[in-house]
């Protein structure tokens, strides 16, 4: 699995810089150069990381962060010029998992990304599988069989069924699954997780209209339902 991550930064020549070694090592990278561009890429996806400069043209990254950690708790570096310990602290206080000085070495950046992704989403390197039915899901390929025939699913779709997936078992209130699987900043609505969970049934379900996994779980939202 490709982790993904969100570079903030008006300084597109850093950014261009910075993506080309970070996609060099595996990692699949979306550039923003402004507040207002981050926040619409954040409305349509999720990361598994966020690099923030916090001199930007129409606003902070100290004020970005602080409003990202009402919705999410995704890993975020500040990566700026401002070293002063009042800005330092006051990173770490608002969320910041990290604080890289510019100018910075790219060894130190990969260094400070690989550590910051293993310590939030581990060290294990295995396939993750999860199998109900006759259903398999690899999550680490993004690969679905159904009596061992591959169902071919959407992105959106896969990453719904992949959310369900690692919270088996569990129900899942609707805003909580938006947030997750559209983004942190989402403009989805109830409906279009509606849609997608009717779609994930047919695609997967023997009966739709009676699913024996994908469960509605009343007044709250959804769960898979996987015998242990």
């Amino acid at each position: 699995m490709a982790y993904t991550i969100l570079i903030i930064d008006d300084d597109k020549d850093l950014l261009t810089i910075i993506s080309d070694m970070l996609e060099g090592y595996g990692y699949e990278v979306t550039p923003a150069s402004s507040a207002e561009e981050a926040f619409a890429l954040l409305s349509k996806s999720s990361y598994h990381l966020i690099l923030l400069d916090i001199n930007l043209p129409d606003s902070d990254g100290f004020s970005i962060c602080q409003e990202l950690r009402k919705v999410s708790t995704v890993p975020v570096i500040f990566a700026s010029a401002r070293t002063s310990e009042t800005d330092r602290i006051n990173g770490y206080e608002i969320g910041g998992d990290d604080y890289l000085p510019k100018p910075y070495s790219m060894k130190e950046l990969l260094a400070r990304v690989q550590a910051l992704i293993r310590r939030t989403y581990g060290f294990s390197t295995e396939e993750k599988i999860i199998r109900f039915g006759d259903i398999c899901v690899n999550i680490t390929a993004r690969s679905v069989t159904k009596n061992d025939v591959p169902v071919s699913l959407s992105l959106r779709e896969f990453d719904l069924l992949a959310y369900l997936c690692e919270n088996k078992n569990q129900a899942l209130p609707k805003e909580k699954i938006l947030t997750s699987v559209w983004g942190a900043f989402m403009t989805a609505e109830a409906s279009t997780l509606t849609v997608h969970i009717r779609w994930l049934r047919e695609k997967l379900e023997e009966d739709p209209a009676e699913p024996k996994f994908i469960k509605t779980v009343y007044k709250v939202g959804y769960m898979l339902e996987v015998p242990e």
